[in-house]
């Protein structure tokens, strides 16, 4: 029997093409720190180009659900990753898909910025 509820429909999203990170040393960026992080890393690349919920992404990266949950929210706390849409699996439970939230990261040392997190 066919599912009422779509398991897999197109996303669509647009990210940012940019997005500046400025280190003054007079306030912390959590972002690097994040960034450092190599199942961040591997999050972020399993994103890259095609959005996916928790659970795809955990496949993916070869990770545990938990781990990549966590991750997930301090990409999403630092604006790297945002949901782009909601998704509802065979039993109707409701799944968030993550996408890139931009193209392009620049680190900025000592200058402001026109878009900083």
């Amino acid at each position: 029997m066919a599912s009422v509820f779509p398991h897999h429909p197109p996303v669509d999203y647009a990210p940012r093409e940019q997005t500046n990170i400025v280190v003054n040393g007079t306030e912390p960026t959590d972002v690097l720190q994040i960034l450092s992080s190599e199942a961040a890393q591997e999050i972020l690349g399993a994103v890259r180009d095609n959005p996916r919920t928790a659970s795809d992404i955990a496949d993916a990266v070869d990770r545990s659900l938990q781990s990549v949950s966590y991750h997930l929210d301090r990409l999403c706390e630092a604006d790297l990753i945002e949901p782009a849409e909601t998704w509802y699996s065979e039993k109707g439970t409701e799944m968030t898909v993550y996408a890139l939230a931009t193209e392009r990261l620049v680190v900025q040392f000592g200058a402001s910025a026109d878009r900083s997190v």
